[in-house]
């Protein structure tokens, strides 16, 4: 059936309307399968019909991942090696962990989690590649817990902050092979350590207290030696 571009807006659903009922079950069934198929890709939607569309979209993949950051979060609690001896030195420094002070939530930043002068870690939910970036992440956190837990840190002091930032991306497996190859950084001369530094480096750039990446590096180069080689609470380096 053709419609006239000149029809009226209740003359097209009336012809619409016929024309469906007119149809036996199985072309209805055919018809509906169609239709949900072609709103599913947003034509014939309002914009605002678009818009709540979206947002369905977006709530639904928000919730997916959360469940399952919280669900590979609970299982790394409970499996995982470097999780589990953190988790350990951490209750032994008074600072007892449990998935409600390390919430799964949704991240504006380019960053997989954080540490809240409060205690609380965050993992980024909408910003996890995979278990084992959720794994290196908690480790990462759980580090600066450490820390936080047993030395005097002063967040707005950039060395503070500096050395915290390196034991972490050290310890972590932040910096290992295989998570620089992920971010398309390969080298081999000392590649650890240049990987500890870049990233201690990109965290001090979010402090207040820092006024320029070469107030960050000096910041970084100056305690580096000294908190590279301190693993507590680890024997050595992950």
């Amino acid at each position: 059936m053709v419609i006239s571009n000149n029809d009226s807006t209740d003359d097209k659903s009336q012809k619409y309307k016929e024309q469906y009922l007119a149809m036996d079950a199985e072309e209805r069934k055919a018809f509906g399968v169609w239709s949900q198929a072609i709103r599913a890709l947003g034509w014939g939607l309002s914009d605002k019909e678009k818009k709540e569309q979206q947002e369905l979209k977006e709530y639904k993949q928000d919730v997916k991942n959360c469940t399952r950051c919280e669900k590979w979060r609970n299982e790394l609690l409970k499996t995982s090696p470097i999780v589990r001896f953190m988790s350990e030195h951490l209750h032994k420094s008074g600072f007892p962990l449990s998935p409600e002070n390390m919430p799964c939530i949704k991240c504006e930043e380019m960053r997989s989690g954080g540490f809240a002068e409060d205690g609380t870690i965050q993992l980024c939910y909408n910003r996890l590649f995979g278990k084992g970036h959720l794994e290196t992440t908690m480790a990462h956190e759980m580090v600066h817990a450490y820390d936080q837990a047993n030395f005097d840190i002063d967040w707005y002091n950039l060395e503070h902050h500096a050395c915290t930032e390196i034991r972490a991306a050290s310890l972590s497996g932040d910096c290992t092979w295989f998570q620089e190859t992920m971010r398309g950084n390969v080298g081999f001369l000392k590649h650890h350590q240049v990987c500890v530094k870049r990233r201690a480096v990109l965290s001090l750039l979010a402090n207040p207290s820092c006024k320029s990446k070469k107030h960050a590096e000096a910041a970084v180069n100056k305690v580096f030696q000294s908190c590279f080689t301190d693993t507590r609470p680890f024997d050595e380096i992950y």
